[in-house]
């Protein structure tokens, strides 16, 4: 294990019968990074994510994450990671300090710890005076940077983020990715997918998965300049759709 490497994926596939999800994957995760995970629908995208976070074996292929092997330390994968779904997460009948008490209670943290970064999480967030409050009673936006906070409550060493800006406004995209940004500082990696070619603009680096195959990885100028194109978006179309 690479010591400056959070993920390690080496000739990963994965098969459903005669069908091939993952063709062959290869690629590293820096410490720190916020990587992007792109491509089409039916690219291969969740099937891999699946993998990474410990709830899917790989046919073949080797698979390290945090530094444990997925296939073989699934359990020591799933308490060293963060994990946020496009649907909303949280439990809407509860109120906004009990949902973050009950995600540090899942994560294994003590009572202190839940205690302290519950506090910590709510002045984050500036919900301090609404933490009695029920998550029902707040938008989407607000709902989605709250499951962002209980997702790293624990401070894991990687948090998987699945399309986690489908459905807000402009605005609050923008100051979920400021978060974003505060927690890669903070020295956890951040893997990312999205359909918001934008968004992509904002990470480290990027791999844009074809047919369940990377068709190119790199960071964002650098594809747009070797491809021709001005956009992300140009770059999605000209990769994704061909």
């Amino acid at each position: 294990m690479d010591v400056d490497k959070i993920i390690e994926v080496r000739n990963l596939v994965k098969k459903f019968g005669a069908f091939v999800a993952n063709d062959h994957l290869t690629f590293d995760v820096e410490r720190g990074e916020i990587f992007g995970f792109l491509g089409a629908n039916g690219a291969g995208k969740t099937t891999a994510m699946k993998i990474l976070c410990g709830l899917s074996k790989p046919t073949s292929g080797q698979v390290l994450v945090a530094g444990y092997d997925v296939a073989l330390y699934p359990e020591k994968v799933k308490r060293s990671i963060g994990y946020m779904s496009q649907k909303f997460s949280l439990y809407e009948d509860l109120t906004v300090v009990e949902n973050l008490r009950l995600y540090g209670a899942i994560y294994g943290l003590g009572r202190r710890e839940i205690a302290e970064r519950t506090e910590q999480a709510l002045k984050r967030l500036d919900l301090y005076d609404a933490r009695h409050r029920l998550i029902k009673t707040f938008s989407l936006g607000w709902k989605q940077k709250l499951a962002f906070s209980s997702a790293i409550l624990h401070r894991p060493a990687i948090v998987f983020l699945d399309e986690p800006t489908s459905g807000v406004d402009p605005v609050t995209r923008r100051q979920f990715w400021e978060m974003i940004y505060e927690t890669a500082a903070e020295g956890i990696t951040v893997f990312v997918t999205t359909h918001y070619m934008d968004e992509a603009e904002y990470c480290h680096r990027v791999t844009m998965m074809v047919d369940g195959k990377i068709e190119d990885l790199d960071q964002p100028s650098a594809l747009k300049t070797a491809y021709g194109v001005k956009t992300m978006n140009d770059l999605f179309v000209k990769l994704a759709r061909k």
